[in-house]
């Protein structure tokens, strides 16, 4: 199975979409295809064997839509000059028409060879000539909605289509009687209606143009964070290259005042970095030689060069682009239940329209009448406040959510964390910032402490446990050499095992020495260690324990303070660890957490999640390491902190990268205010087509309640403006 991501050119409304998305699903060789309507892109996932890029272009062109190829994430369309100019130029065409078909009407002056009354014929050539750049105008409106009538996939464009095709030729029809002799129908054309309605539509498109251009904004900003050149050196020679030059492997320079252009080690000096971007930390953070550097950032005041690791798109920016553009992709269960109903509703319009027309024949009205109720209806009742009800919320949201280090995998995200009741918490690493020091090391042995701290340390060099690193740092610091390690195994949930100086050791937790049987007589050690928070290390050597070595950790900044928040929401929280009882329970009691689960595996915190959830709970994990793989992955949300293993990120839908537990309720409140933005913008969208089609239909002209074409396509795109406006909302904080 391959996937492909295409620009889509011609869709203006949810129907567009959605009919698209059906269309495509049913073809052979697509697995599944999903439209996004605000990106204006499809992403398709499809059988190598049976499909290529061009085969499913001729299906979109088949459609009705048109391919512009490969989407490209980091372009960001802008309204140009022509665009603009064509805008403020059919805003004084339409004002000289309504005024040339209507002044006469409200008493204001106009010429005598204008008056309908005086030269019908020059008054109806001039409303020809006048309307014509209007079909110019909206050409594509009308090709669009013939070609989604004929594919059976009717949407907005087709009732715009069917109204003002029908209107436009009665009207023609009129000027013909006109011209012979016929005046009575002077007063029955609908040439401005015509005009009027592609207008409003052109005008509300060009409004939301500018409000998706706005919603793309925090993917730009990503982009521009790079560097657009950089230096890279070989053999001693500096030159200045593109990013695209760039290879894994070189050596680049970065100097005071330059950023980083690709992901990478530090392999000489040391500065002071802003990653701001990525990590929300305000202050500048000093990087030397061994350690990640990530494209972006800028450079304060070293000179450093480092060697190229992840460049393009294994970058973390391009990741950052790329999981929000993903997100897009994806529809939350409250947006396939809007695209649903807004692809069955254009039929039915239709249909409404038609049966009105008849019923006004039957009732005796005239066929200039009957024909322009038709047109209104048609008109005023277009979905397109009703398509940009839920997309346009959730890019923005989730725009809102990247600009604050919170990147969502999927957009059913959005809708499911104003659900979670319950949120569990990995201790080491989450709840604390899982940089352990090493407090206390009691020696059962004839070794040196620092000989015992070696053999651990180059035994943990192989591990990516947060545990571990204590004992690298410690060896780092003070500049021990690592012995290489043969036959290095881990044991999830109990701890490693590797033979180092030829010589077996097993390093773990309690349950590492029941399981090899190993005789255990410094319980009351452990239970020391344990009781002033420390997290227990066994060291066994020869099928003996040699060393029990206490680390410390420290609880994240807000943590408790997060923790509170969360329970004055009703949130219920719990701490679930494979750290023993008693330090786990002295973090907890810090935090103010009032469940705790400790000792357990990882297949064990997986069935917790489960357990709760079968309790129906909504549940939220937030872990950062590969034993909370298999637990995010069960979870109704998993989040993973950014400085988290690789397996872990990918087993979650959320990423935290300012690694800031705030983030966590920020995600909850943004998630809170969209589905409730989104049902405020379904609700007016419902409210405007209850009202708004039976005025069209005239229920209520016997209180003289009625709109003509041009009224219902005002009306149509205050619509579409109020729920652009009601959604941009979402950016305020």
């Amino acid at each position: 199975m391959k996937k492909i991501i295409l620009s889509i050119d011609g869709m203006t409304c949810s129907a567009c979409s959605n009919g698209l998305e059906k269309y495509l699903n049913k073809q052979n060789g697509i697995i599944n295809a999903s439209v996004n309507l605000v990106m204006a892109n499809a992403t398709i996932d499809y059988d190598e064997n049976i499909l290529n890029k061009e085969k499913i272009e001729k299906y979109v062109k088949q459609a009705g839509f048109l391919s512009l190829g490969i989407f490209k994430e980091f372009k960001i369309e802008e309204r140009g000059k022509l665009e603009k100019f064509k805008f403020i130029f059919f805003s004084i065409l339409a004002i000289i028409l309504m005024y040339i078909s209507m002044g006469h009407m409200i008493g204001l002056p106009i010429i005598d060879k204008l008056n309908p009354h005086h030269n019908p014929i020059i008054y109806t050539s001039t409303l020809l000539i006048l309307t014509i750049p209007f079909l110019i105008y909206g050409f594509d409106i009308l090709r669009n909605g013939y070609k989604n009538l004929i594919h059976k996939l009717p949407n907005m464009d087709t009732l715009v289509t069917i109204g003002v095709i029908s209107s436009f030729a009665y009207s023609v029809y009129g000027m013909i009687m006109i011209f012979n002799g016929n005046y009575s129908y002077t007063m029955n054309l609908y040439f401005e209606s015509s005009a009027i309605v592609i207008y409003f539509i052109k005008l509300g498109r060009y409004i939301d143009g500018i409000s998706k251009d706005k919603t793309k904004e925090s993917i730009k900003k990503l982009v521009e964070i790079t560097p657009s050149v950089a230096t890279i050196e070989k053999d001693g020679i500096q030159k200045t290259v593109t990013l695209d030059e760039i290879k894994k492997g070189n050596i680049v320079v970065a100097k005071p005042g330059e950023k980083i252009a690709v992901d990478g080690e530090i392999v000489e000096g040391k500065a002071h970095l802003d990653e701001a971007f990525i990590t929300g930390e305000s202050m500048p953070v000093q990087k030397k030689t061994g350690e990640k550097v990530i494209a972006g950032s800028l450079n304060y005041d070293g000179f450093i060069k480092y060697k190229a690791e992840k460049i393009g798109k294994e970058s973390t920016i391009s990741e950052i682009v790329r999981l929000v553009i993903e997100a897009s992709n994806t529809k939350a269960p409250i947006a396939k239940i809007a695209d649903k109903i807004s692809g069955y509703f254009v039929p039915i319009v239709i249909i409404i329209a038609v049966i009105t027309f008849i019923i006004y024949l039957i009732l005796g009205y005239d066929f200039a009448t009957s024909i322009n109720t038709f047109v209104t209806i048609l008109v005023v009742a277009c979905p397109c406040s009703l398509g940009l009800a839920t997309p346009l919320a959730v890019v923005i949201s989730e725009g809102v959510l990247a600009n604050n280090g919170i990147l969502v995998k999927k957009s059913e995200v959005l809708e499911n964390a104003s659900k979670i009741d319950t949120i569990v918490f990995d201790k080491t690493g989450t709840l604390t910032y899982g940089k352990l020091k090493i407090s206390r090391i009691y020696n059962y042995s004839t070794m040196k402490d620092e000989e015992i701290l070696k053999l651990v340390g180059s035994l943990e060099s192989k591990s990516m446990h947060p545990i571990g690193k204590a004992f690298t740092e410690y060896m780092k610091e003070n500049k021990m050499k690592v012995e290489p390690v043969e036959e290095f195994e881990n044991i999830a949930g109990y701890g490693i095992i590797g033979r180092v100086q030829n010589e077996k050791i097993i390093l773990g937790n309690s349950k590492i020495v029941s399981k090899y049987n190993i005789k255990n007589d410094y319980i009351e050690d452990e239970k020391e260690l344990a009781s002033n928070g420390n997290s227990i290390i066994y060291v066994i050597k020869n099928e003996r324990i040699i060393s029990i070595i206490g680390v410390n950790d420290v609880i994240r900044e807000n943590a408790k303070e997060v923790i509170k928040k969360l329970h004055q929401k009703n949130i219920k929280t719990i701490m679930l660890t494979g750290d023993n009882k008693q330090t786990a329970e002295k973090v907890a009691e810090k935090l103010e957490i009032s469940r705790v689960v400790s000792n357990v595996l990882p297949s064990e915190k997986a069935d917790l999640i489960k357990k709760l959830k079968k309790e129906n709970k909504y549940v939220m994990m937030c872990g950062d390491g590969i034993n909370d793989s298999p637990a995010l992955a069960n979870s109704d949300i998993g989040v993973s902190i950014k400085s988290g293993t690789d397996i872990a990120m990918d087993s979650s839908d959320v990423i935290l990268t300012k690694n800031d537990l705030n983030s966590i309720l920020k995600l909850i409140n943004i998630s809170e205010r969209t589905i409730r933005n989104i049902r405020q913008n379904l609700f007016w969208a419902f409210f405007y087509n209850s009202l708004m089609i039976p005025i069209a239909m005239g229920v209520f002209r016997f209180a003289r309640i009625a709109i003509n074409p041009g009224v219902a396509s005002f009306a149509m795109v205050f619509s579409s403006i109020t729920v652009i406006f009601n959604a941009l909302r979402l950016r305020k904080k």
